[in-house]
């Protein structure tokens, strides 16, 4: 993440590198051609009358890159980008009162604050963030 301009209206510039290494390239092939593979099973037959994308006539890794090029999106919640951590964690952007180090009264109060991300949907943790940081902000203890 990076600024676009000293402007404090300005939005900021936000470039995550989604397939930026080889190994994200090949992750992302592979669920192609497991897709591929499942919907090509005798009990799929009834179900699918032709591949719709990225096509039957698609199988060259330049076609199948193409359809990741022109078709990946992102649906997961970015979570672990602001890390929160004690204070002898060097890559900790917050500190356990979810306070951004270094400055003075701002908090971070999202999932980019997760240390590492759950097992499922995130939206239970980030309620429990939010609860957490409005008994901070308001000077409660933990529930008892």
């Amino acid at each position: 993440m990076t600024l676009q301009s000293a402007g404090p209206a300005a939005h900021p510039r936000i470039l995550q590198r989604f397939l930026g290494t080889a190994p994200d390239w090949q992750a992302v092939r592979a669920g192609v051609a497991m897709a591929r593979e499942l919907a090509a099973q005798p009990s799929m037959r009834p179900y699918i009358a032709r591949e719709f994308a990225p096509g039957d006539d698609k199988r060259s890794a330049a076609d199948i890159d193409a359809h990741i090029r022109n078709t990946a999106i992102t649906v997961h919640h970015p979570a672990g980008t602001c890390k929160m951590g004690g204070e002898r964690d060097e890559f900790a952007v917050v500190d356990t009162e979810l306070k951004v180090r270094g400055t003075a009264a701002l908090r971070v109060v999202d999932a980019s604050v997760m240390p590492d991300l759950v097992s499922g949907n995130i939206n239970a943790a980030v309620l429990m963030i939010a609860e957490r940081a409005a008994d901070l902000i308001r000077g409660r203890g933990p529930a008892g």
